[in-house]
């Protein structure tokens, strides 16, 4: 959600960095934004911008602030409308502050302050923490002290960066729920909300952990943990700082992510299956050789790749799989026996919900596996093991490579449980394992004939109010995240639907003027498919078929369609989901849409 920097230096104004900082972290998603330093008499100044940061920029030229210390932040809102009133950073004559989180005691905060004599400017929670941190420097004490005073008084999730008028050579840290990473330079040191906000300023990193506060100047940093204690944290250089992070020629994010998937798959089996034997290895958790139920636990797009993880596990390793909404899972206190396995998906690896879910397991004896994307996140470091992605930072807020590297990940681990358990026989694991390894190739033939989905986009898509998705078997998990695709870029409505409830009240829907996006590979179940398709051209439907050659010879009445190879079914998800993706992209190029940054939706869901 809100992305934060910090930075302190010897050796030059930082407001360049700070702004370049911000940028790197766009991809989260916001709606305003700011920066704060300490000028040459020790005050604090603040600029401070609704909309994007080009507006902060503009702010900047014509009324230009410096320092050798300063914050910055992008804020998605949470309490109070975007405005340059609610962006952060917050501030009193004493203090600023940056914040992502949610301070969830904060109306008690405020109402006791306000009582004392404080005056609020915003409707944020963020304000009150400044403002309790000014406080406490009022009654005497010096900074340290008071923030260290005022963690234990926030409820909820929160990293915080603070910076104390007067004081040049001072910048404090805090985490509890949400992510902060330290970094160490040159003759500077710098806090942030991940590594791709720092990592080109500071190469080796420092990944705070829950409760962990820190008071860093400009060459050294001293972190204490949740009990106040001094404590050494590991450093590490950032797999992230030295990754190109432009657009390398496409016209979005997006695109650019959507064409990087043959590569990413091929990385991601790279890190399972062995070129010699052509089999897939085990990752070494105990639990997971012995366990008799998985439950696999995960949010959004990535709940889409649990649920096709759990058609592949049962039908192939014949071993029970429960797929949980990681934002339900807590709350109806599941029944969890000792000894299980739980496996968390997440692309960033800080989701909130997804992290208090891995926690609950993890109290009640679950052994841990995770997917991320970052292998510095949080998810990863509270896992036994983890299987990363090896997707690369992905900054559109619609996730696609990662998506399909996630599949890519629970193929293999699917085709490892079933030879473990006995339930598929060396030859068969060798050809499919060869079948998976086909995948690259088949993803970069179908980006090659993306126009003929660019022109099927704008000519059904774009015009429509309304869309349905179709799918059976785990190409009904592809039908949803077509439709939450096509939602979160091109803001069309569109749902998906396992095809066999059509008849369950979705087909009241269709009409001439709602297309219908049917996601068929030939497989066992493409007859049912076919008859289910036939009800809705009955109806005047406009459907629009995603399969292959022979499928489209059993079908008629169809009002376009997009050919794909035949392919074998443990293979189908992974580059079905990229027709369903260009089409919500070129839809959204269309309807002129903002792509990368949808509005209303952040990248990383760092609170719940």
């Amino acid at each position: 959600m809100c992305g934060i920097i910090g930075l302190i230096s010897q050796r030059r104004d930082v407001v360049p960095d700070l702004v370049a900082g911000l940028k790197r972290l766009e991809y989260r998603g916001y709606d305003s934004a700011g920066v704060a330093t300490l000028g040459a008499d020790g005050r604090i100044n603040r600029r401070r911008a609704p909309g994007k940061l080009s507006a902060l920029e503009d702010l900047l030229r014509y009324e230009p602030v410096s320092g050798s210390i300063g914050l910055g932040h992008t804020r998605w809102a949470t309490h109070g409308a975007p405005s340059q009133t609610n962006a952060h950073p917050h501030a009193t004559a004493e203090a600023a502050v940056v914040h992502n989180g949610i301070i969830e005691n904060f109306q008690e905060i405020k109402s006791r302050l306000l009582a004392e004599g404080h005056h609020f400017e915003t409707q944020t929670d963020s304000e009150a923490v400044v403002h309790l941190v000014t406080s406490k420097i009022q009654s005497g004490l010096d900074p340290v002290a008071a923030v260290r005073a005022t963690l234990p008084l926030l409820e909820g999730a929160f990293a915080l960066v603070f910076i104390f008028a007067g004081q040049p050579e001072l910048m404090i840290g805090a985490r509890r729920g949400s992510p902060l990473a330290l970094g160490y330079g040159d003759g500077e040191m710098a806090l942030g909300s991940d590594a791709l906000a720092i990592g080109p300023l500071c190469h080796h990193l420092t990944y705070l952990e829950d409760g962990d506060w820190v008071v860093i100047d400009r060459n050294q940093a001293t972190i204490y943990d949740a009990r106040n204690n001094p404590v050494e944290r590991s450093r590490s250089v950032s797999s992230v700082a030295a990754q190109n992070l432009g657009k390398g020629g496409y016209r979005h994010y997006m695109l650019k992510e959507i064409h990087e998937q043959p590569q990413v798959m091929g990385d991601t089996l790279n890190t399972m299956v062995d070129p010699v034997t052509g089999l897939a290895a085990l990752p070494n958790l105990p639990e997971l050789k012995r366990a008799q139920h998985l439950t696999i636990v995960a949010c959004g797009t990535s709940y889409y790749a649990a649920l096709i993880g759990k058609y592949w596990i049962e039908r192939m390793a014949r071993l029970p799989v429960a797929v949980e909404v990681a934002s339900e899972f807590r709350y109806r206190d599941p029944v969890l026996l000792p000894g299980q396995v739980a496996l968390f998906i997440s692309q960033s690896g800080e989701t909130a919900d997804t992290l208090a879910a891995l926690r609950l397991c993890r109290q009640r004896g679950q052994g841990i596996m995770s997917i991320v994307n970052v292998q510095e996140s949080t998810i990863a470091r509270e896992s036994d093991i983890v299987l990363p992605t090896v997707a690369g930072p992905e900054f559109g807020v619609a996730s696609t490579k990662a998506f399909t590297a996630q599949l890519t990940l629970l193929a293999a681990l699917a085709l490892v449980l079933a030879s473990h358990r006995g339930h598929l026989e060396r030859q068969e694991e060798i050809r499919l394992v060869r079948a998976l390894m086909e995948a690259p190739a088949l993803a970069a033939d179908i980006l090659s004939r993306a126009g003929d989905l660019d022109r099927l986009a704008r000519d059904l898509l774009a015009p429509a109010r309304d869309v349905l998705f179709l799918g059976r078997g785990s190409s009904f998990p592809i039908a949803l995240e077509g439709a939450l695709k096509l939602k979160e870029i091109s803001y069309i409505h569109a749902e998906g639907y396992a095809a066999g409830e059509i008849k369950h009240g979705p087909i009241a829907l269709v009409d001439e003027n709602v297309p219908v996006i049917v996601v068929a590979p030939s497989d066992d179940l493409f007859a049912k498919t076919a008859s289910n398709l036939s009800e809705v051209n009955a109806r005047g439907g406009r459907t629009i078929f995603i399969g292959d050659q022979e499928g489209l010879g059993r079908l008629s009445g169809l009002t376009g369609h997009f050919l794909m190879p035949k392919v074998e079914p443990l293979v189908a998800p992974l580059i079905y989901a990229l027709p369903v993706q260009l089409l919500a992209y070129y839809a959204a190029v269309a309807k002129g849409t903002d792509v990368d940054q949808p509005r209303n939706l952040a990248k990383s869901v760092t609170v719940e």
